[in-house]
């Protein structure tokens, strides 16, 4: 039997059995699983190993790269920006970030980088070497860039680059990195330990990841998919060096567990306060659902209703039974998911990956027990 540990009410004994059911039936090797229910801790559970040779469990301290996960941080970062009357997320972006306007973009707004519709999904200008790094660079390059489409139209998954728009909004309005101002006003208050940047103090408790049976297939006929997870690339092997550890990627290289989103996360569940901190109003968490983007994403290729920073269940993705649903999911199988009806916030996290970009049947099959545990 695989080893579990951790807390799990009664209740939702159903999300534990699920739990071990990944690892019995779909092949998980080290994962962990959190939920709160209005506010509260009801689940919060680790298991297995951090490599498939089994040497070492995962612990209760065990974090990971959970790649697209992060963004909801990234979000949320500028969601309370926003409640503060710092950022008017229908103004311009050149508002904020003159050098922006460049190109035709001087009316793409800074709602269009939480919906994935600025029409920046990816780079003209090669990413090569360290450059994905090189904060400066990446944001220069995409500031120059002329939109793929025209921005507001359509939504296109920003899969490596939406970090670093956001993230350069927060830069211009509070002269922080993103990844500093994420720390000092969500992941300290509430006690996350969640890193975008993440300190070298840390890094003996990174799990590697299993990179996916095959990667993510990019076909050669120039359409905005294909550019776009060709430049800038995705490489799993690139999680494990200590230039992405450390850099700002806050699309991508956040550094968790699903305890750890559960905490951050919470407030966009529960009218903005956690854990006893208030981190925004509840008029700011509901911001989430004021629906940017709807139809066909451009370049995932399903039907993807955007709010502002959050997908929101659709009729053609449902992800529960109530109407307030929003959620992400990260490259391999990691998942948040926030219910304002029901209160809830659930995260899964994992070191095997699955070739999805956004969840898989593992993250789904504990988001089914939690509402099969309410139902109860």
């Amino acid at each position: 039997m695989t080893p579990i540990h951790g807390t799990c009410a009664p209740r939702f004994t159903p999300v534990k059995t699920a739990f071990e059911n990944n690892f019995l039936m779909q092949d998980d090797i080290g994962a962990s699983v959190a939920i709160t229910h209005e506010g509260d801790f009801v689940v919060d559970l680790w298991g297995g190993h951090t490599s498939r040779d089994k040497t070492e469990e995962w612990a209760e301290d065990t974090i990971i790269n959970v790649w697209s996960s992060t963004k909801t941080m990234a979000a949320m970062s500028l969601l309370l920006l926003a409640d503060r009357g710092a950022v008017d997320l229908h103004a311009p972006v050149s508002h904020y970030w003159p050098e922006f306007a460049a190109n035709g973009k001087d009316k793409v707004e800074v709602r269009h980088f939480l919906s994935h519709s600025a029409g920046l999904s990816g780079m003209d200008e090669p990413v090569s070497g360290d450059a994905l790094y090189d904060w400066a660079w990446m944001t220069g390059a995409l500031a120059a860039q002329a939109p793929w489409w025209e921005p507001g139209t359509a939504s296109g998954y920003h899969a490596l680059t939406q970090g670093h728009l956001i993230g350069e909004v927060v830069r211009r309005v509070t002269g922080q990195s993103i990844g500093d101002f994420f720390r000092q006003e969500i992941a300290e208050p509430v006690e996350a330990d969640f890193h975008i940047g993440t300190p070298e103090a840390c890094f003996p408790r990174i799990c590697d990841l299993t990179p996916p049976p095959d990667p993510i297939q990019v076909d050669a006929d120039g359409s905005i998919a294909s550019r776009t997870f060709v430049n800038p690339a995705v490489d799993v092997s690139a999680t494990f060096t200590e230039a992405w550890r450390k850099a700002e990627i806050p699309a991508a290289n956040g550094h968790g567990n699903a305890r750890s989103i559960v905490r951050a996360q919470t407030a966009m569940a529960n009218g903005g306060e956690a854990f006893g901190k208030r981190l925004m109003s509840e008029e700011g968490t509901a911001r989430i659902f004021e629906q940017q983007a709807n139809g066909v994403d451009l370049v995932l290729g399903i039907p993807m209703t955007f709010g502002m920073g959050y997908g929101i269940s659709n009729p053609d993705m449902p992800m529960g039974p109530n109407k307030r649903i929003c959620f992400w999911g990260g490259y391999g199988g990691s998942i948040v998911l926030i219910d304002q009806d029901a209160q809830l916030c659930i995260s899964y996290v994992m070191n095997r990956m699955e070739p999805g970009l956004v969840g898989d049947t593992r993250g789904m099959s504990l988001v089914m027990a939690a509402y099969m545990s309410l139902m109860s």
